[in-house]
C-alpha cells in the first residue's frame, strides 16, 4: 500500500524554498539589491517634501535644483537595481521550477504499479504540467514583490511617524477593518482555489482518459455523453473560478476604499494641522506621498495573497505526490545483483492487494536456463508471479529469491538490468521502430537491429515501409498492428540479451499465421536464459521444461506437458477445451 508522509499543511511555501537552497547566494545578493530599491522609492516622497519647504517656500533654487537632481539620480537607481532584480529572480524562478520538475518525474519513476493503479493518468500529468507551471508567477514576481512590498509597508510606518505621529496615528486607526477583512478573504479564497485546482485535475483526467479511449467511444456512439461529462467537469472548474472572482471582486475595492478614507482622514487633520502652523505644507505632501506608498503595497500584497492561494493548492497536491514512498523502495542496505545465473525461487509466496488475497503460499524453482510455462483460468495469480518477480511489488508474505538473494534486499534497478520483459499490452514508444527495438539496449548497432529484428520474423514486415526501421510509430505504435507491435517487442527483447525472460501473454495478440512464426524465433529467444512463459494459448506452452498450473493464487499442479496430459489434470482439462475441435 502506497504511503503519504505527514508533513505541515501550512509550511508548503517553505518546502518550496528548499529547492532554492543551491542558489542561496544569488538570493542573498538579490535580497540586498531589494533593500536598495526599497530605500530608494522611500527617499522620493521625502525628497519632494524637502524640496518644498526648504526650495519652493525659502525661495531657494539652489536646494530646488539639487534636490530635482537628487530625484532624478535615484530613479535612474531605483531602475537599475529593480532589472537586476527582475532578471535575477526569473533566473532563480526558472531554476527552481526546473529542479522541482525534475524531482517530481524522477520520484515518479520510483513509485510502485499500484500508485499508477489508483490514480488517473490526467491527474498525475497536472501535477507535472499546472500545478508546476503555477509557481512561475509566484517564483518571477511573486518573491520580489512580497519582499519589497513588506519592507516598503515597514519603511513607510517608522517614517510616517518620523514625520508626523499624530497624523500617523490618527491613519492607522482604520487598520483593524483591513485586517479583519482580510483574514475573511483569505479563508473563503483558500477554499475557492483549492476547489479549483481540484477541478483543473479532473478536467485534465477526464480528456487523457477520453482521448486514449476515442476508439471505445466513437465505437458505442457515446460522444454525446462523453461531452456531457466533460461539461459537468468544465461547469464545476467555472464555479469555482467563479467563486474565486466573487471574493475579489469584493475584497479588492474594499481595499481601495479604505485607502481612499485614510487619504481623507489625512487631508482633512493634516490640513487643519497645517492651517494651524502646527505642521508644514512639504511635511504633508511627504506624508500624503507615503500614505499612498502604504496603500499600494497592501493592495499589491493582497492580489499576491490571492495567487498564493492558487499555489499553495498546487503545492499541497505536488508535495503529496512527492511524499508518497514507493512499496518496493530499496532497503538502505540493499545491494547490487552481480553476474546473475537466474536460479529463480518462490518460497511460500502470498500477495494481495489490501484485503484482496492474489497468491496464497506459492512455492516453485527454476533451475538456471530452465524455461517454466505458467497456465490457469483468468485471475489465477499469473501475472501477479511476474510482477513480483520484476520487483515492481514485494511480497506481502514469503520470499522471492533469485541466485538464493531475497529480492528485499537487493536493488531493485540492478534485478531488471538482467530482466527482458514481453507483456500482453505491448507498449511502442513515439519514434521509429529502430528507437524502439534498441529501448533496452541504447548502444546496439544498426547490424544488431536487423539481426534481432530478423531472427523474430520482424524483419519482413519493416521493410515494406517506405522507411524501413526509420518508420515512425507514432504514439503507442498506432502505425503498426497488435501482432506487428508485438514482433518489434518481441526483437526489443532478444536484442536486450537478457538473463531473465518474461513472456506474459505475448502471442495473445497475434494471429495463427504470425504465432507461428514468433514460435520458430522461441527457441532462439528462450536458449540458454531462465525463463517464465505464461500464455492462454496452451499451443504456446508445449516446449517449456515444466508447466505450472495455478488457479485461486495457488499452485494446483506441475510436470511436463506430457506428463500432465497422460493423467486426467487440470491441465489437460485446459488442454481439452481448447484443441477438443
Amino acid at each position: 500500500m502506497r504511503r503519504v508522509k505527514s508533513y505541515l499543511l501550512g509550511f508548503p511555501l517553505l518546502r518550496l524554498f528548499t529547492f532554492a537552497a543551491p542558489y542561496k547566494a544569488r538570493m542573498l545578493w538579490l535580497g540586498f539589491v531589494t533593500v536598495l530599491v526599497t530605500a530608494a522609492s522611500l527617499a522620493e516622497p521625502l525628497i519632494i517634501g524637502y524640496a518644498i519647504d526648504e526650495g519652493l517656500v525659502a525661495g531657494s533654487l539652489a536646494v530646488i535644483y539639487a534636490m530635482v537632481a537628487l530625484y532624478v539620480g535615484v530613479n535612474i537607481l531605483t531602475w537599475v537595481f529593480s532589472y537586476v532584480q527582475t532578471i535575477g529572480m526569473g533566473w532563480v524562478g526558472q531554476h527552481m521550477i526546473l529542479d522541482l520538475r525534475n524531482a517530481l518525474f524522477g520520484h515518479l519513476q520510483s513509485l510502485s504499479l499500484q500508485f499508477y493503479s489508483e490514480q488517473k493518468a490526467g491527474w498525475i500529468i497536472s501535477r507535472l504540467t499546472n500545478d508546476i507551471e503555477n509557481f512561475n508567477n509566484l517564483l518571477n514576481d511573486g518573491v520580489q514583490n512580497l519582499v519589497k512590498n513588506g519592507l516598503t509597508l515597514i519603511g513607510v510606518f517608522i517614517a510616517i511617524f518620523f514625520v508626523d505621529w499624530r497624523l500617523a496615528l490618527a491613519t492607522i486607526s482604520i487598520l483593524p477593518v483591513m485586517v479583519i477583512g482580510t483574514s475573511i478573504f483569505r479563508i473563503q479564497s483558500w477554499k475557492a482555489y483549492r476547489a479549483a485546482r481540484e477541478a483543473v485535475a479532473e478536467i485534465a483526467g477526464h480528456l487523457q482518459e477520453n482521448i486514449s479511449g476515442m476508439r471505445v467511444v466513437q465505437a458505442f456512439t457515446s460522444e454525446k455523453k462523453s461531452a456531457a461529462r466533460f461539461d459537468g467537469r468544465n461547469h464545476a472548474y467555472r464555479c469555482a473560478n467563479a467563486r474565486a472572482t466573487l471574493l475579489s471582486a469584493v475584497y479588492f475595492p474594499g481595499v481601495e476604499l479604505l485607502g481612499s478614507v485614510g487619504l481623507a482622514v489625512v487631508l482633512l487633520y493634516g490640513g487643519y494641522r497645517v492651517v494651524a502652523g502646527e505642521m508644514s505644507v512639504g511635511e504633508l505632501v511627504a506624508f500624503v506621498g507615503l500614505l499612498n506608498m502604504f496603500f499600494q503595497p497592501i493592495q499589491q500584497l493582497s492580489q499576491l495573497y490571492s495567487d498564493l492561494q492558487s499555489t499553495v493548492a498546487s503545492l499541497e497536491k505536488v508535495f503529496a505526490v512527492l511524499d508518497t514512498e514507493s512499496d518496493r523502495a530499496d532497503s538502505p542496505n540493499a545491494r547490487d545483483l552481480q553476474d546473475l545465473r537466474g536460479d529463480v525461487q518462490f518460497d511460500h509466496v502470498s500477495f494481495a492487494y489490501g484485503e484482496d488475497v492474489v497468491l496464497d503460499d506459492v512455492s516453485f524453482r527454476i533451475k538456471p536456463g530452465e524455461t517454466l510455462a505458467i497456465v490457469g483460468e483468468t485471475g489465477a495469480g499469473k501475472s501477479t508471479v511476474v510482477k513480483l518477480l520484476s520487483r515492481f511489488y514485494d511480497p506481502t508474505g514469503g520470499a522471492v529469491r533469485v541466485d538464493g538473494e531475497d529480492l528485499r534486499s537487493v536493488r531493485g534497478s540492478s534485478l531488471r538490468r538482467y530482466m527482458g520483459v514481453v507483456l500482453q499490452d505491448t507498449f511502442l514508444f513515439t519514434g521509429t521502430i529502430k528507437e524502439n527495438v534498441r529501448y533496452g539496449r541504447p548502444d546496439a548497432t544498426e547490424e544488431e537491429i536487423v539481426a534481432a529484428a530478423r531472427a523474430v520474423g520482424a524483419d519482413e514486415f519493416i521493410r515494406r515501409f517506405p522507411e524501413g526501421y526509420d518508420t515512425q510509430v507514432r504514439e503507442r505504435g498506432g502505425r503498426l498492428s497488435a501482432g506487428e507491435r508485438q514482433l518489434v517487442s518481441f526483437a526489443r527483447a532478444l536484442l536486450a540479451d537478457p538473463r531473465l525472460l518474461v513472456l506474459d501473454e505475448a502471442t495473445s495478440s497475434v494471429d495463427l499465421m504470425t504465432e507461428a512464426r514468433i514460435e520458430e524465433a522461441l527457441d532462439r529467444l528462450l536458449e540458454g536464459r531462465t525463463s517464465i512463459v505464461i500464455a492462454h494459448r496452451l499451443s504456446t506452452v508445449r516446449r517449456a521444461d515444466r508447466i505450472l498450473v495455478m488457479g485461486e493464487g495457488r499452485v494446483i499442479e506441475q510436470g511436463t506437458h506430457s506428463e500432465l496430459l497422460e493423467r486426467p489434470s487440470a491441465y489437460r482439462r485446459l488442454y481439452d477445451s481448447q484443441f477438443a475441435a
